[in-house]
């Protein structure tokens, strides 16, 4: 029996609703990373892109276990010499939680075109509404 090899035309895209409201971050992350790549589909292959499109609502209310909110440091560098910027996990969820949540995302993707292509069928919202309604996405429970 030879191996499936899926086609263009075989790939069909859904939509699904995370709500990341008093669920741990990483938690959410990984599921939504699943579902972006396609893992959770039986036709999955890992050269193909498969996945789905994810919506992440409340981001706001996600939460980080442990000391990871007061220990936990973001980093990114401006270009410029010395210039190394550093912001505590506590002001980044406080600020822009969205961010946060697509950089767990995005950690958890593949560095290659797969998961640039995966991270732009991300969409992150801080609170419980989305514009989303006409794609009719589905509630996945975590």
């Amino acid at each position: 029996m030879s191996t499936f090899m899926p086609k263009a035309a075989d790939i069909k895209r859904s939509w699904y609703v995370l709500d990341a409201a008093g669920k741990p971050m990483g938690k959410v992350a990984a599921q939504a990373a699943v579902l972006l790549r396609g893992k959770h589909k039986p036709t999955f292959t890992p050269h193909v892109d498969l996945g789905d499109h994810v919506i992440i609502i409340n981001a706001e209310q996600a939460v980080l276990t442990g000391n990871k909110l007061d220990q936990k440091m973001y980093y990114h560098h401006t270009g410029y010499i010395g210039n190394l910027k550093q912001v505590k996990y506590s002001t980044l969820m406080k600020t822009k939680p969205e961010f946060a949540m697509t950089l767990a995302v995005k950690g958890m993707l593949p560095d290659n075109t797969l998961g640039r292509a995966a991270l732009t069928r991300l969409r992150v919202y801080r609170g419980a509404e989305h514009k989303h309604a006409a794609q009719k996405p589905e509630e996945w429970a975590l």
